[in-house]
């Protein structure tokens, strides 16, 4: 739980989209958001924990996967600056002016993010070698319990603290809005850069032996 906090916190796609959707939508739509994003993270750990072998084969799988998640970024940079720009502020994102469900979107934004992929299983391999965790099924479900708890704490951190902002500064909508857009592009263009330079964590994750020579 401590884990999955901690690494919540920093900037990202998932914890700012669910601020994004507390401050413009509603605090219970963000937790849609939130819960529906941590089951998949969940998923991805509990898979991890019995099939890592299968999952490190996925390279093509998960480069698809890495190229949607960045065009996801920039859309929502585009349309954060694009919200901002409008008059009042209030105006919405374009990646957020649809009908769907905010649990099941929540569900689809994490389950095309393979970065939490390598995250996991570098902790998860730390856990193991200092036998902190054990192959047992009742510490596989706490641990991933405590995962699912840890990210639900670290959004509501971005959800509430978001709401506040807006509720405690004039304008402070608009402004934000210029901020998460600016935010999303560098993170676009950051991960942008690692993968063309091959040193993103999905790299990494499928090509272990590769980057300890490096």
């Amino acid at each position: 739980m401590i884990i999955s906090f901690l690494g919540s916190l920093p900037l990202g796609t998932l914890n700012i989209a669910a601020m994004q959707i507390g401050i413009q939508e509603s605090i219970k739509d963000a937790m849609y958001f939130s819960v529906g994003s941590l089951l998949v993270e969940m998923v991805y750990v509990r898979l991890s924990l019995v099939g890592i072998d299968w999952v490190r084969k996925q390279d093509k799988l998960m480069k698809i996967m890495e190229w949607v998640t960045l065009v996801i970024i920039i859309a929502l940079a585009v349309g954060s600056f694009i919200a901002a720009s409008k008059s009042g502020g209030g105006t919405k994102n374009v990646l957020l002016q649809n009908n769907m469900h905010r649990f099941l979107l929540g569900m689809f934004m994490c389950a095309i993010n393979p970065v939490q992929i390598p995250f996991w299983f570098g902790w998860s391999t730390i856990l193991f070698t200092k036998k902190i965790l054990e192959p047992k099924h009742d510490q596989y479900n706490s641990y991933i319990v405590g995962i699912g708890l840890g990210t639900l704490a670290g959004n509501c951190v971005f959800i509430f603290g978001g709401k506040w902002m807006v509720q405690k500064i004039a304008n402070s909508q608009q402004y934000l809005n210029w901020v998460i857009g600016g935010i999303f592009a560098l993170t676009a263009l950051i991960q942008f850069i690692k993968m063309m330079r091959h040193k993103d964590a999905v790299h990494k994750f499928t090509h272990p032996a590769t980057e300890e020579k490096k």
